[in-house]
């Protein structure tokens, strides 16, 4: 009777230790497919804000364009976001900062615009962190 009753408990502890890998593995592979749909969320919202901030950018040329004088700010909402530009001089030129915001991801950019007497030229366009 003795064997019988330890071949249980090997089996009783066998099944135990499976099922305890087994959920530990399950709430590992849950855990990393949560973050890795909050890096995509965020990823995508990066892509729809840099969109924004291009937009604005095309607004804020669009002004200049419409009067080569131009110094000012504006917003537009488009989707599921906003983004906000401003318009400055520089020493006669103009810059251009513009930032798009989706979801709480932010981003900048900054365009830097010589004014000739028949033409608009951007002079340098880049990314900004702040």
């Amino acid at each position: 009777m003795k064997a019988r009753s330890e071949h249980g408990y090997i089996a009783l502890i066998t099944v135990l230790i499976i099922g305890a890998v087994s959920t530990a593995i399950a709430t590992g592979l849950l855990l990393l497919g949560a973050d890795a749909q909050r890096g995509s969320v965020t990823g995508q919202g990066s892509i729809q804000a840099r969109g924004l901030a291009m937009a604005c950018t095309d607004e804020a040329l669009q002004q200049l364009h419409n009067n080569t004088f131009y110094i000012g700010s504006g917003n537009l909402t488009l989707g599921q976001g906003t983004c906000s530009y401003s318009v400055t001089n520089n020493s006669g030129n103009r810059l251009i900062t513009v930032s798009g915001t989706v979801n709480g991801v932010v981003r900048r950019v900054q365009v830097y615009v010589t004014i000739g007497s028949s033409s608009i030229s951007i002079t340098s366009w880049q990314e900004t962190s702040t």
